[in-house]
C-alpha cells in the first residue's frame, strides 16, 4: 500500500517529495529518502533543488508532528505507561533532548517519532525546529550533492549514507554538547558571582 502511494508521489516531482516531507514529519511511516533519490535519480541536475524542496517542507511539518504530540500524547502515554515512567522519561528528553533530535535526524526512523515525542514532552517547539534544521539539512543535502556531482552513480552511495552520516555526526553531536554544557557552566558561575555583588551594590 505504501509503496503505491510513494509512486503515486513521485508522479508529481518535486510537489511529491514537497507532500512526502511535509508528511514524513507528522505521521506517513515512510521516510522522504527515498522519494527524495527516486526524483535526484531521474534528474541529478535538480538535486539541490530537491533538496531543498525536501528540507523545506519537512521543517514546516515539523509543527504539526509536535502539536500532535502535545494534544494527544500524554493521554495515550499514560493509557500505555505508568504516569511515573512518562514523568520521568519527559525530563530526561528535556535535558537531553538536542541529542535525541540531531542523533534522530540522521538516522533511518521516520522523523515523525521524534517531532510527536517532542509534542509529547513538552520540549520546546522552537529547539525541536533549530535542532531538526541542523540534522534535516545534513541528510537532504548529503544526498542532493552526491546525486549533484555524481549523477546517477550516486545511486549505490547513498544506500548507505544514513549510516555513515551518522557515524561521522556522533562525535560532531557529542563535541557541540559538551561545548555548551561548557558554556552554561560558566554563564551559571559567572551569575553565582555578580548576585552577591548586585546585593552588595543594592545594599549600599
Amino acid at each position: 500500500m505504501f509503496q503505491s502511494l510513494i509512486d503515486g508521489l513521485k508522479e508529481f516531482g518535486e510537489w511529491g517529495l514537497f507532500i512526502h516531507s511535509f508528511i514524513d514529519a507528522i505521521i506517513f511511516p515512510v521516510p522522504a529518502f527515498f522519494t527524495q533519490v527516486s526524483l535526484s535519480m531521474l534528474n541529478p541536475s535538480a538535486a539541490l533543488w530537491l533538496a531543498t524542496v525536501g528540507f523545506v517542507a519537512c521543517l514546516l511539518g515539523t509543527p504539526f508532528g509536535y502539536w500532535i504530540g502535545k494534544a494527544l500524547g500524554h493521554s495515550l502515554l499514560y493509557k500505555f505507561l505508568k504516569k511515573e515512567w512518562v514523568d520521568s522519561a519527559e525530563k530526561m528528553f528535556q535535558k537531553n533532548g538536542e541529542t535525541a533530535i540531531l542523533i534522530g535526524s540522521f538516522t533511518p526512523i521516520p522523523f515523525k517519532v521524534f517531532t510527536i515525542m517532542a509534542g509529547c514532552l513538552n520540549f520546546s517547539l522552537w529547539r525541536l525546529i533549530a535542532y531538526a534544521a541542523i540534522g534535516r539539512a545534513v541528510k537532504f543535502y548529503v544526498i542532493g550533492i552526491l546525486f549533484y556531482l555524481y549523477g546517477r552513480a550516486a545511486e549505490n552511495m547513498v544506500k548507505d549514507v544514513s549510516l555513515y552520516i551518522f557515524a561521522a555526526a556522533i562525535p560532531l553531536v557529542l563535541i557541540f554538547l559538551w561545548v555548551r554544557k561548557k558554556q552554561r557552566a560558566k554563564r551559571k558561575a559567572v551569575s553565582v558571582i555578580e548576585d552577591p555583588v548586585q546585593d552588595v551594590k543594592e545594599n549600599m
